[in-house]
C-alpha cells in the first residue's frame, strides 16, 4: 500500500533528481580551455564530491546546495544513486563560475597595467594595441 511516508518519498526523489544540472557544453568547453591554459580555480574537488555523494547527503552539502543535502540526508541510502552526480556536477560549476572571475581578475590587471603604460608614455598607441590583442587572446578560450 502507497503511505503517506512513500508519496514524500517519491516526491522528495522527483524534486532533488535534477537538483545539480551541471555545465553546458559551451561552458565544458571553455572550462577545459582555461584548464589547458593553467588558468582553472579548482576551488572544489568533483572526484570528492562524487564520493561525498554516497554518505548521507556529503555531495549536496559539499557542493552547497544544503537544501538538497537536508532531502538526500533523509533519503539515504537511496540518494546514493543521485547524489554522487549532483555533487560532481555541483563542484564543476563551482570551479567554473570560479575560474571565470579568476580570469576576469587577471584580464583585468593586466589591461590596466597596460593602460598605466600608455598614460605614463612608456608605450606608445601602436605598441598598446599589439599588447592589448595579445592579453585578449591569452584570456580567451578557443573551442
Amino acid at each position: 500500500m502507497f503511505t503517506l511516508r512513500n508519496l514524500t518519498a517519491a516526491t522528495l526523489i522527483a524534486l532533488t533528481t535534477g537538483c545539480a544540472t551541471g555545465l553546458n557544453s559551451s561552458q565544458e568547453s571553455e572550462l577545459a580551455s582555461y584548464r589547458a591554459k593553467n588558468l582553472a580555480v579548482e576551488e572544489k574537488s568533483p572526484g570528492l564530491a562524487a564520493g561525498l555523494g554516497l554518505l548521507p547527503g556529503g555531495g549536496s552539502f559539499y557542493g552547497r546546495s544544503y537544501g538538497y543535502g537536508v532531502a538526500n540526508l533523509l533519503l539515504w541510502p537511496i540518494s546514493i544513486f543521485w547524489d554522487p552526480v549532483s555533487g560532481h556536477d555541483a563542484a564543476e560549476s563551482i570551479n567554473y563560475q570560479a575560474t571565470k572571475a579568476h580570469v576576469a581578475s587577471l584580464k583585468k590587471r593586466d589591461l590596466d597595467e597596460l593602460d598605466t603604460k600608455l598614460a605614463s608614455d612608456e608605450i606608445d598607441l601602436k605598441r598598446y594595441t599589439l599588447e592589448k590583442r595579445k592579453v585578449d587572446e591569452k584570456y580567451s578560450y578557443s573551442l
